[in-house]
């Protein structure tokens, strides 16, 4: 133990001693990022078979069913004509639902994991300039 005060105040650490700082690799790994990635996984997949499904499905009996289609509804429209008006009704329903999932489900995640992140690197970054900083104060405050 030295009998002389620090060179100054920036010779001690700002954050306390603690766990590594918290790496891509760690968060990757961690329970919370792969049950963020199973659900946006799970809905993705999900809303990708309705919407192909839809799509597919009108364009069978556009195919296969050309007189089941032609068949008036309303005036001059058809059931093909209401079932191609179905299909933005679908997409629109679908990306409402995968908005609405997102916000809910995995964004509140994301953004905790970031700042998970971005806290764990401006502490690595103050050590190191606090290290650096001791440094140069050694230097400075040498012996002749």
């Amino acid at each position: 133990m030295s009998l002389y005060p620090p060179p100054n105040e920036s010779y001690y650490p700002l954050f306390p001693p603690g766990p590594e700082p918290t790496s891509p690799e760690s968060i990757r790994n961690s329970p919370e990022f792969r049950s963020m990635r199973g659900a946006h996984r799970s809905f993705g997949t999900a809303a990708t078979l309705v919407s192909v499904g839809g799509f597919l499905t009108y364009v069978l009996l556009s195919g296969f069913a050309a007189g089941l289609m032609n068949q008036p509804l309303a005036g001059h429209l058809t059931i093909g004509l209401a079932l191609g008006l179905c299909q933005f009704l679908l997409m629109a329903v679908t990306i409402w639902l995968y908005v609405r999932h997102m916000r809910r489900r995995v964004d509140p995640v994301a953004q905790r994991l970031r700042a998970q992140l971005h806290d764990s690197r401006a502490r690595a970054e103050a050590q190191a300039q606090a290290q650096q900083g001791r440094a140069s104060a050694e230097r400075r405050f040498g012996t002749w």
